[in-house]
């Protein structure tokens, strides 16, 4: 895919300029992480066991570490060098811990982190088609993300999506004891996991709600995580959708106050124990309430504009 500047109808291709080094995007990164992966970095070149990890990170949203590596050589594998980091965490948990508390100056306990969430980010100016294919594992905790710099200061980073198709890892990694113990341990949730529980009348009711949900505005993300399905904007989650038997818990993200409920069909959770974040919940049974819920939404997304 080509970039063009536009300059009165005439379209001047920027080329690419790039990458020199992997200290370079490891640099990018490390300076940008909030804003290009919604993480807060926990140690630059963070050694362990003789194995040294170029970005340990932790994600605020799922309470987990992620391990960020750079490669520009081609030819490694992924999958192969991402279960021995997996591998490494979960055998030396506290030794994350520490670091974390150490170089953030806080009091993070184990019992905190939710160590099924823990994932391998790989970034590179590019993927062979093997190691995408490698990768594509609907529940695999191993993601590819490709970065590319052009000579007017323009980079894009893109992640590489799984297919839709994509099947478990599960019987693969069943033959080897080592990758079983880490699959046994980590769970890559997806929106089938948390459609086993409602009725039938309560999944259409989730998909119209989602597709709806999804055209409020342009690269709306859809994360399933352990106790809830977030969409997120912008590396920010503004939604969050609890799939019971009978109806959808929603909370909104926002103080309360900050959006404008004129039916008062939220409640104010801000003091009472609640998945996700947000002030707002909202208990839906059907769709009758379906377009001023959206419009609640859209507020919170023109907030953050």
């Amino acid at each position: 895919m080509g970039i063009y500047a536009n300059k009165q109808g005439t379209l001047n291709q920027i080329k690419e300029a790039p990458f020199k080094l992997e200290r370079e995007i490891q640099l990018l990164f490390e300076q940008n992480l909030n804003t290009i992966m919604g993480l807060v970095l926990v140690k630059s070149e963070f050694s362990i066991k003789n194995k040294r990890i170029d970005t340990l990170a932790f994600d605020p949203q799922s309470k987990a570490f992620i391990i960020i590596e750079y490669k520009k050589d081609k030819n490694i594998s992924v999958v192969d060098q991402g279960f021995t980091y997996l591998s490494l965490m979960l055998e030396n948990k506290a030794d994350f811990i520490i670091e974390y508390n150490e170089s953030l100056q806080k009091q993070l306990t184990r019992n905190e982190v939710d160590w099924s969430q823990t994932r391998v980010v790989f970034v590179s100016t590019s993927f062979t088609e093997n190691q995408k294919l490698a990768t594509n594992f609907k529940d695999i905790a191993i993601e590819l993300w490709e970065v590319k710099r052009f000579e007017n200061q323009t980079v894009s980073i893109t992640p590489i999506k799984k297919s839709k198709s994509a099947e478990s890892i599960k019987p693969i990694t069943q033959q080897n004891k080592e990758l079983k113990a880490v699959q046994d341990e980590i769970k890559v949730y997806t929106e089938d996991d948390h459609l086993t529980k409602p009725t039938e009348e309560i999944k259409e009711l989730y998909e119209l709600l989602r597709n709806r949900i999804l055209t409020l505005a342009d690269d709306i993300e859809v994360v399933p995580q352990k106790m809830y399905i977030a969409f997120r904007k912008d590396k920010k989650n503004f939604t969050y959708l609890h799939l019971q038997k009978k109806n959808i818990k929603i909370w909104l993200n926002a103080k309360w106050g900050e959006i404008t409920d004129s039916k008062g069909i939220s409640q104010n959770v801000s003091n009472k124990g609640h998945y996700g974040y947000g002030d707002y919940e909202i208990d839906m049974k059907d769709d009758t309430q379906l377009e001023y819920i959206l419009s609640l939404m859209k507020e919170i997304l023109s907030q953050d504009v």
